[in-house]
């Protein structure tokens, strides 16, 4: 059947998103073709844009169009209290809970010996040369209840004490097993506000 490629490729490379299966791929892909100049123009000039301007800030690993980022780069932000996430997700909802008023430290996942994710593979270097160059008061570690999240919270911790640096966690609000990126606003404020000694 012609032209029948490239609704395919379409339908494939929306299914390699999370979250979308290849059913919900193929409605949403049914959606964008029956609006192409609404709906699917609009968003592949948005994603082209998207993927020519957004970086990777240098200081603490979030998205943004300029490095440092707009959170790193704001004179409004407490430099002296940094919140240690897994990924930008993670970074995302915190700001979206609005209950972090410091920067951030994306690792860029956690410590896990099935996937291959070692010591080496976290963004961590830029944390310990923060602490290292003077002005941090307190880390938070904001990693999720995972067996990795514990494991990369602990590993953290050990590195951390040689720093003269206020080492805690998130407290109440976030189940075992949970990941931060999923949780609902109230419940992080309250992960944020009870969080506790590591």
């Amino acid at each position: 059947m012609s032209g029948r490629g490239e609704i395919d490729r379409l339908v494939t490379l929306l299914g390699r998103l999370p979250g979308l299966g290849p059913r919900s791929a193929r409605r949403a892909a049914l959606a964008l073709l029956r609006q192409p100049h609404a709906r699917m123009l609009p968003l592949a000039e948005a994603m082209e844009q998207a993927a020519r301007a957004v970086r990777t800030c240098s200081t603490c690993g979030n998205l943004d169009t300029t490095d440092p980022c707009g959170i790193c780069a704001d004179p409004a932000r407490d430099d002296g209290l940094v919140c240690v996430v897994e990924n930008v997700g993670d970074l995302w909802a915190l700001e979206r809970a609005g209950v972090h008023r410091g920067v951030y430290q994306v690792l860029g996942g956690t410590l896990s010996a099935l996937s291959g994710m070692g010591p080496d593979d976290l963004n961590v270097q830029p944390l310990f040369d923060r602490i290292a160059a003077g002005g941090v008061r307190e880390v938070i570690l904001a990693l999720g209840t995972t067996v990795e999240g514990a494991t990369t919270m602990h590993w953290l911790h050990e590195r951390l004490a040689r720093f003269d640096v206020q080492v805690s966690r998130v407290g109440q609000g976030v189940p075992v097993g949970g990941a931060l990126d999923v949780l609902d606003d109230g419940t992080l404020a309250a992960a944020i506000m009870a969080r506790r000694p590591a």
